[in-house]
């Protein structure tokens, strides 16, 4: 059996590669637990006595359980509606786009995503304000809303790809137009619901201009907006400003490790269909 050649290239692009991203994320960590002695003595070295002392002070300095509080309802409610929101939005699209109506529906969703937001921006602030919508429902809502031109986009193209078939078949057994959706349609969304979940769980939780020209009120500030308003405290003390970042950060890779295995369970699903 011949072996296979190495290629040395591409081995030295990944090594580089993974450098680049471990490299700002060790020092992200060790500067987290350091002193400011300890970093102007040697930036690359570990931390000499690893301390929780600027979590601590982070924590008090940004009320942090509070803006977590606030990012984690918002993330979590933008990701179960847009879920089972946009998915019912595709499916009357693609099942459907043979009529004109549908047709332009579709390509008015999609030529949402050219629209550039600093466009809008003002427009949707005044709406807001009016309407009363300067607060975390109205920030969720409009989450949703923007999602959807993207969702719809990606949605509609799997949606197009399942045999229709399926569905007849559920329609004689009885099932309703909805009994389709949710039991036969639904389920085989799962490598879209997991992209488009992940896709949207980390534009929630680490958006920082929609918060901030929305929310008013500091009470209902998320993680990256509170960040923003303290930034001047930690422009002489980088320990406690990084300690802050990584508490921010931890969570979306949390996230991040374990939906992984829903991607790929999902993808190796759709491909034994």
């Amino acid at each position: 059996m011949v072996g296979r050649k190495t290629n040395w290239v591409l081995t030295f692009l990944l090594i580089l590669g993974a450098l680049l991203i471990l490299f700002p994320l060790y020092l992200t960590i060790t500067i987290a637990f350091k002193t400011p002695q300890e970093m102007a003595h040697s930036l690359l070295a570990l931390p000499q006595n690893w301390t929780l002392n600027n979590f601590i002070s982070a924590i008090e300095m940004t009320h942090f359980f509070r803006a977590f509080q606030n990012s984690a309802i918002i993330t979590v409610s933008v990701v179960i509606l847009t879920l089972l929101t946009n998915s019912l939005v595709a499916y009357a699209i693609a099942r459907n786009l043979h009529k004109r109506f549908y047709k332009l529906l579709y390509y008015y969703f999609v030529s949402a995503m050219f629209v550039p937001f600093p466009i809008i921006m003002l427009p949707i602030v005044k709406q807001t304000s009016q309407w009363g919508m300067d607060n975390l429902v109205g920030l969720i809502f409009l989450y949703i809303v923007y999602g959807l031109a993207f969702n719809v986009f990606v949605y509609v193209a799997y949606i197009k790809s399942i045999p229709y078939e399926l569905e007849e078949a559920a329609i004689i057994d009885g099932a309703s137009t909805w009994g389709v959706f949710w039991k036969v349609i639904f389920p085989l969304l799962s490598p879209m619901n997991a992209t488009v979940g992940i896709l949207t769980c980390l534009w929630a939780w680490n958006d920082f201009m929609l918060p901030l020209i929305i929310l008013s009120d500091r009470e209902l500030a998320t993680l990256p907006l509170v960040q923003y308003i303290f930034q001047s405290q930690f422009s002489t003390n980088y320990n406690l400003a990084f300690a802050s970042y990584l508490m921010a950060l931890t969570p979306m890779i949390v996230v991040y490790i374990f939906a992984q295995k829903w991607i790929i369970s999902g993808v190796t699903k759709g491909a034994i269909k």
